[in-house]
């Protein structure tokens, strides 16, 4: 595909509306490039938020949220990565701020939202190595000694969860399976919450190989679940429960369903308490981000909710 521009560079590659690339290497993007300030003072019943970096060789950032609440007593810790198909929006665009902002109110938990370099500048596996990075970073508070005074004093990582939606439901994945380092950190994660996991699907070929250089296409074991062998059991992800979003219209649903029964499979008369998929009927994909507001929106959210909280 090559196109000229208003200032005579030539479009190289793009995906329709999201980003594209130029003939001189310049990448332009078409959406969520805003960014939302944090807010410390959130009043009554709000939620304060602040922004830190936590890998400061790449100037790498996240956004904290901390729910007002009495006492002394510490939160569930919930470590966030967003979609965006590994190349369009941040942890720090009105979008996300909004979603997860409202995530940490309803959940009364601490979120820490990790932002991660893009492809196609950086390909993957950037987004993947910057995750682990954050997690790292994210434990590195577990004995209350860390550089981050809001997770040292209010995160309770005996209730600590993983999750992401789309392209970060996909990381949460990758974090995960074969335990890679929780072992090692010392962390024992209570949950993974994947929010319409960007798996292989009809769709993403064009996708995948804009941010990945890997010749295996969507065999790459990164974005098909399948091709390195799924998930046998929750242990093997390394956390006690795990729940799985699903919207019956969005191209994705069909393989948010296969790995669900991969672990439901192995799980016998234990899976409806360690494994969970909810579905919405009648909506595509992360409609919730763009329809916060909506009756489908706050079913979700409850059930978010409710999945970090119960006992």
């Amino acid at each position: 595909m090559s196109s000229s521009s208003t200032d005579g560079r030539k479009l190289a590659k793009e995906i329709p509306g999201h980003i594209r690339i130029y003939d001189d290497g310049t990448v332009e993007r078409l959406r969520d490039t805003d960014v939302v300030p944090p807010s410390i003072d959130a009043g009554p019943g709000g939620v304060s938020t602040k922004d830190v970096v936590y890998l400061p060789e790449l100037n790498l950032s996240a956004r904290l949220y901390l729910p007002q609440h009495g006492g002394n007593r510490k939160l569930p810790l919930v470590i966030y990565f967003h979609g965006g198909g590994f190349c369009v929006a941040s942890a720090f665009c009105a979008k996300y701020h909004r979603y997860v902002y409202r995530m940490a109110a309803q959940a009364q938990a601490v979120v820490v939202s990790f932002d991660y370099r893009l492809a196609p500048e950086h390909p993957i596996p950037a987004a993947y190595e910057d995750s682990r990075a954050a997690l790292r970073w994210a434990v590195s508070h577990r004995a209350g000694n860390g550089p981050e005074q809001w997770l040292n004093d209010h995160a309770d990582f005996d209730r600590a969860f993983l999750a992401g939606d789309s392209a970060g439901g996909n990381i949460v994945h990758n974090l995960a399976v074969g335990k890679p380092e929780f072992g090692l950190l010392g962390l024992a994660l209570v949950g993974l919450v994947m929010i319409h996991p960007y798996f292989w699907g009809a769709m993403v070929d064009n996708w995948w190989t804009f941010v990945c250089p890997s010749k295996e296409g969507c065999d790459d074991p990164y974005i098909n679940p399948f091709a390195g062998g799924a998930p046998t059991s929750v242990e093997e992800l390394g956390c006690r429960r795990v729940v799985i979003f699903v919207a019956e219209s969005d191209i994705l649903c069909g393989i948010g369903k296969a790995y669900y029964r991969s672990l439901v499979k192995s799980e016998g008369h234990n899976c409806k308490s360690r494994v969970e998929l909810r579905e919405t009927k009648g909506e595509d994909h992360i409609f919730h981000l763009y329809d916060p507001d909506c009756e489908a929106a706050a079913e979700l959210f409850e059930n978010w909710a409710f999945f970090i909280n119960r006992e």
